[in-house]
């Protein structure tokens, strides 16, 4: 059973609208471009156990907040909330009941993509994901993280076009073993050199992947003593470096032999897409 409404510019009333939903627990599929009046706290939540999906744009950070607390979503689905309002600048707390349901579907949430401009968060966890789009700019997407549990996540992409400190977010992800840097254009000196201070954040790290980066001599280089200083602490030691670009120049061949003195696979290519990353 599917719901589909879209491209409404007249308000709904949510009372109404969410009793609705509430009377159709055989709902598998909701598709929502719409506005409400007012959003209130709803008599009762409504449970739709067969639910696989449901995407809601809209402009106002408090209709997507009154949809999610009115609502009892299964493991398994896919929720998705975006923000229409063209340009501006976004906070994905605003958006979200805190604390927030979403956490118990999610978990143990497992991987985590992001990027500021246009805005996306995505998280995928418990057979289930949630992301967050908006067009604007995504105010601090790092902070984000503070809304949900992230002890457990494996695998982090972050898209961004300058290397900015990455230590802040990985410090809230310990048990990380797989870092995707995609889109990076500009390397600052030692922007990765992070990776390899005291004590060490993500212990853990085993793959790090460039997708569509601009990787000359020096971040090579720097890659490279980052890799040796970590063999030298207690962190787990780096055993994979991917390389990918959809156009353009790899890194020289010299420098990819000498990035494997130091790291035991290293995969270079010309691709559309990256390889799998266990």
């Amino acid at each position: 059973m599917e719901l589909k409404l879209v491209g409404y510019t007249t308000p709904f009333h949510f009372g109404k609208f969410t009793g609705f939903i509430r009377h159709n627990p055989a709902l598998e599929l909701i598709v929502l471009d719409i506005q409400f009046a007012e959003c209130i706290s709803p008599p009762s939540v409504a449970s739709l156990s067969r639910l696989r999906h449901l995407s809601f744009t809209c402009a106002h950070a408090i209709d997507a907040k009154g949809l999610i607390s009115a609502i009892s979503f299964p493991r398994g689905v896919s929720l998705e909330i975006c923000s229409s309002r063209k340009k501006k600048d976004a906070d994905l707390r605003s958006f979200i009941p805190s604390p927030t349901p979403i956490q118990e579907l999610l978990s143990p949430i497992t991987i985590i993509k992001c990027q500021n401009e246009p805005g996306v968060v995505q998280l995928y966890g418990g057979n289930s994901s949630f992301s967050f789009r908006c067009s604007g700019f995504l105010l601090d997407a790092y902070r984000a993280f503070s809304l949900f549990s992230t002890t457990c996540v494996r695998e982090f992409h972050v898209k961004t076009s300058s290397c900015h400190d990455l230590s802040p977010p990985l410090s809230r992800l310990p048990a990380l073993e797989t870092l995707v840097l995609v889109g990076i254009s500009t390397f600052p000196y030692d922007s990765l050199g992070f990776l390899a201070e005291e004590p060490v954040p993500c212990p853990s790290l085993k793959t790090i992947a460039f997708f569509d980066c601009n990787l000359d001599q020096r971040v090579i280089r720097e890659l490279e003593e980052v890799v040796m200083r970590r063999k030298s602490s207690i962190a787990a030691w780096l055993h994979r470096v991917v390389i990918v670009r959809t156009a353009g120049k790899l890194p020289d061949g010299k420098l990819i032999h000498g990035l494997r003195q130091c790291v035991p696979r290293v995969d270079a290519r010309i691709d559309e897409e990256l390889p799998d990353l266990p």
